[in-house]
């Protein structure tokens, strides 16, 4: 048996679709499949409104200001999606547990692979591994995107060789000018 955690892959798939949101349904499944989820999700009517409303409230978590506070609305979060832990051994993937329950739909199984993946990112990682691009902190740069840290040192602050560089340029041009 492997234990599935839904730990890495989850908060990946959270800032992916944060990031660069899906126009629909298909393309929703599409991204969960590029993060590895083979399971299929009962339709529901609304699933691409129910999931962005997923991802708007994950993104609380994402821009909690403290440690306290997004374990706060992270354990929030998970009471909502809360299921019993199950075995499975769908897709021939082999025996792993799900934290919900069979046949839920699309919106209800990322909130709780959301919320879990997160919890075990953070406590795992760092409470600090989640965030923003820095460059988006600077007055009149637009980047708002999800920094999910894995890097070995924990000191990613950017979403991008792009914005970092970008924001390299801008701490030169700054020391030139104080000249």
């Amino acid at each position: 048996m492997q234990l599935n955690p839904y730990g890495e892959y989850a908060v990946l798939l959270a800032a992916s679709l944060a990031n660069d949101p899906p126009a629909d349904r298909a393309e929703i499944i599409a991204r969960t499949r590029t993060f590895g989820m083979t399971m299929s999700f009962v339709p529901e009517p609304g699933d691409h409104a129910l999931v962005t409303a997923a991802v708007n409230d994950w993104l609380t978590v994402v821009d909690a200001a403290d440690p306290q506070r997004r374990a706060e609305i992270l354990n929030t979060q998970m009471a909502a999606a809360a299921a019993y832990p199950r075995l499975t051994d769908h897709d021939d993937e082999g025996w792993h547990l799900h934290y919900r329950d069979q046949n839920q739909t699309l919106a209800h199984v990322l909130r709780a692979v959301f919320s879990v993946g997160t919890a075990l990112h953070l406590t795992t990682r760092g409470m600090q591994r989640l965030g923003r691009c820095a460059a988006g902190f600077t007055a009149g740069d637009p980047c708002r995107n999800v920094i999910v840290d894995v890097t070995r040192n924990g000191r990613q602050r950017y979403c991008s060789v792009r914005c970092a560089n970008r924001a390299a340029v801008r701490r030169h041009r700054a020391r030139r000018h104080q000249k």
